[in-house]
């Protein structure tokens, strides 16, 4: 476990497109940053580098471990997450519950594991794996799926809690993921955190999406919908993350829009604004309802600054259903690298 010292309450997805909008974001503590767009002989992009200079904690996010792939994660993959988690002075890295690749073919997006006892063994000696040879703790995403694999031997809940239990390992958990899931398969995505381990929670990721071919996609290139920022509070009722992130793609909008997602996040969480134009005061929930007096403090742990580094995403989909973009919007990705979602 990191040294903790303090939360650090809303951050941004670091990209070279928006470099100067996050540079300007006088309260900001942290960032993530795509671990597969920092070679690993660095050095870190010059924005990125100033960032880390003002103290803002960098966690690099990876998309192309294939932890739940059959095959033995790759140890070039994890030595080059290893060394970006370094560069960065990172106190965690994060990876998603997903395969990539199998049998030396490249899927270009995060694909949904079965949820079967099999399943559970191979991705947590993946874990196990990579652990050995990160210098800092791993945090786990599960994925927005398309689909699901048939006979399921566990639940989404208990699936997780299992990976996480036999490996030690904390919980990246992206709301996001978790409205989109629940939309399609038509679940209640409330009753899932209810069921989730929200102690091991390092931080959270919140993103946009939209509706396309009868899917909901959790795109990252469209606007904050509110059923996510609802679920922002509702994870508060039951316990606070020490951190929320905003994940944007592409298709950036205005200045002031973005500002205006960041502090809708501050405000559903009850984390101090982060941008000049929030204002620090009661918060207002995704309800508008004035005050939150269920977003009290995690006793659990939180984004720190450790001795050493840290390490960190591909997307589901389906034939017909790209995960990370809709007709006439392209995903964000670039080919050969699975897109973060």
């Amino acid at each position: 476990m990191w040294r903790v010292t303090g939360p650090a309450g809303v951050g941004i997805g670091w990209r070279p497109e928006i470099a100067g909008f996050v540079a300007d974001l006088p309260g900001l503590r942290f960032v993530e940053v795509a671990a597969e767009s920092i070679p690993s002989t660095g050095p870190l992009p010059a924005a990125l580098a100033e960032l880390r200079g003002r103290g803002v904690t960098v966690v690099p996010h990876g998309v192309r471990l294939s932890l739940g792939g059959a095959e033995p994660v790759e140890a070039a993959r994890v030595a080059h997450l290893a060394r970006v988690a370094e560069l960065t002075g990172a106190p965690l890295v994060s990876e998603h519950i997903a395969f990539v690749r199998a049998g030396g073919l490249e899927a270009g997006h995060l694909l949904p594991l079965p949820r079967s006892r099999e399943a559970v063994a191979v991705t947590v000696a993946n874990v196990r794996r990579a652990q050995a040879d990160l210098p800092v703790p791993l945090a786990l995403e599960p994925i927005a799926a398309l689909f699901d694999w048939p006979d399921d031997e566990l639940d989404e809940a208990d699936f997780l809690t299992e990976i996480l239990d036999r490996t030690g390992a904390q919980l990246l958990l992206d709301l996001a993921n978790v409205y989109a899931n629940a939309r399609n398969r038509g679940t209640d995505p409330v009753a899932l955190l209810d069921r989730l381990p929200l102690e091991r929670v390092a931080y959270v990721h919140v993103a946009g999406g939209a509706e396309a071919g009868g899917f909901y996609h959790d795109t990252h290139t469209d606007s904050l919908p509110r059923p996510v920022l609802d679920l922002v509070v509702a994870l508060c009722a039951r316990r606070r993350p020490p951190a929320l992130l905003l994940e944007r793609d592409g298709h950036y909008p205005p200045a002031a829009e973005l500002r205006a997602e960041l502090d809708a996040i501050a405000t559903a969480s009850g984390h101090p604004p982060v941008t000049p134009t929030g204002k620090e005061g009661p918060p207002v929930n995704a309800f508008g309802i004035e005050g939150n007096p269920f977003c009290l403090p995690s006793g659990g742990a939180e984004l720190g600054h450790p001795a050493a580094g840290a390490p960190g995403h591909p997307a589901a989909s389906t034939p017909g259903h790209p995960a990370t973009g809709t007709p006439g919007r392209p995903a964000t990705g670039v080919p050969g690298r699975p897109v973060a979602m």
